[in-house]
């Protein structure tokens, strides 16, 4: 089953359906990250591409780390 979520983005709204379960989890980031309820610039769509692509950083390096220790023991 899928769900639809709606962000509007310099005066456009942009309908996107997700399966469900992934729904909930994108609809609470996006509530962190933009107005859901109104309009959003484009500078603020690139600040939270930003974020998740340094928290996805983060999380790779923490990955490799892991990786390396249990190839070490």
């Amino acid at each position: 089953m899928t769900t639809k979520l709606s962000l509007t983005l310099n005066a456009k709204r942009y309908d996107i359906d997700v399966e469900a379960d992934f729904a909930r989890f994108l609809s609470a980031r996006m509530n962190e990250d933009f107005n859901v309820s109104g309009n959003n610039d484009l500078k603020l769509l690139l600040q939270a591409y930003v974020r998740k692509s340094f928290a996805l950083y983060e999380q790779e390096k923490q990955i490799a780390a892991l990786i390396e220790q249990l190839q070490n023991h």
